[in-house]
């Protein structure tokens, strides 16, 4: 029995998981109806639903940067991308006579999550082919990104009347978020795609030794240049969510930092940035946990000029308890004589 709790607690989602629990609790008990549910006019509302909405993005995101991250990645121009990707959809919407059309918004939509998909095209071209450093080749967009998104909206706020284009992080169907069921597909197919076929073995192969699994006859520049490519999917995506909560695209606030949140997601779900094996249910309580932090910090009554150094010691703490020697240090270990009875029996 013992052991089987051992097992349990030096499990890489324990801790995480913990941490999640504890500040849902948190918020328990400065908000006593927190976990309660109701049904408004078919819709689902409450806090939890809350934090399911806004944590969707950030969960996209770090779904495709858990996959970079398994081939020894890294890609910090996820939040540009977003921000590209919501000023080209509403840029076109709102210069098009009839931008409120639900014709409109599909085709501005499409077009946005098509140029995220061509700059993961860039930026898996400058990591596989021209075997730059990841960091350095991201770190590229993620400065000229920004300027290229304010070059689309002239610098302005771009500002959209379109109800379908609204509907992507404000609408219910079946009286869930729209947000959340995105999220939660691209999720389950991610996961089928990495767990039930080859897909998730090859990535592995790539990050844990990309010249061993070249020559094992693995197409390694092939699989880089997909995760690429798949995170800039997700992060278009992403940008849509963040556009459409306000109808408007903000090339200076969209998607800001949200690589970052992204990154710790995936740290705090158990991936290691050496790259390898990967989780991705880690990375959706590493998302959950993200979003429930930004959500405690102001009930705490924290003031806003420290919440960045107190989300940082709090991630800094996860962090500390996933790795291999903290957990050794907070296992319970059998007294000697125990061990000598054992092994004399």
């Amino acid at each position: 029995m013992r052991d089987l709790g051992l097992r349990f607690v030096r499990h890489n989602l324990f801790w995480p998981t913990l941490a999640l629990v504890l500040l849902l609790l948190l918020n328990l008990t400065k908000t006593p109806d927190f976990f309660s549910l109701r049904v408004q006019d078919g819709h689902l509302y409450g806090s939890l639903i809350d934090i399911l909405r806004n944590s969707a993005p950030t969960l996209l995101i770090a779904l495709g940067m858990t996959l970079v991250i398994a081939t020894r990645g890294i890609d910090l121009s996820v939040g540009a991308v977003a921000a590209i990707s919501g000023a080209v959809a509403c840029t076109y919407m709102a210069g098009s006579p009839d931008e409120s059309t639900a014709g409109r918004a599909i085709i501005a939509m499409t077009m946005a999550v098509g140029v995220a998909v061509l700059l993961g095209v860039w930026n898996g071209f400058l990591v596989s082919v021209l075997g730059i450093q990841p960091i350095i080749a991201t770190l590229v967009l993620m400065t000229a990104g920004r300027g290229l998104a304010m070059l689309i909206t002239d610098g302005q706020i771009t500002t959209v009347n379109n109800s379908l284009f609204g509907k992507v992080s404000t609408g219910f169907v079946v009286g869930l978020p729209i947000a959340i069921l995105i999220a939660l597909a691209v999720f389950a197919i991610t996961a089928v795609l990495t767990r039930r076929t080859a897909l998730g073995m090859l990535i592995e192969a790539v990050g844990i030794n990309p010249e061993a699994s070249r020559l094992a006859g693995v197409r390694a520049r092939t699989i880089t240049w997909t995760v690429y490519v798949f995170v800039a999917f997700c992060s278009g995506i992403a940008g849509l969510m963040i556009a459409s909560n306000t109808s408007a695209a903000d090339a200076n606030a969209a998607g800001l930092f949200i690589e970052l949140d992204a990154i710790l997601a995936v740290v705090i779900g158990g991936t290691s940035l050496a790259g390898g094996r990967f989780s991705l249910t880690g990375t959706l309580i590493g998302a959950m946990f993200i979003q429930t932090l930004a959500t405690t910090i102001p009930t705490m009554g924290i003031p806003a000029e420290t919440n960045y150094l107190f989300k940082a010691v709090v991630v800094i703490v996860v962090c500390l308890l996933q790795s291999p020697k903290a957990r050794a240090a907070l296992s319970v270990r059998r007294p000697s004589s125990l061990l000598a009875k054992g092994a004399t029996s």
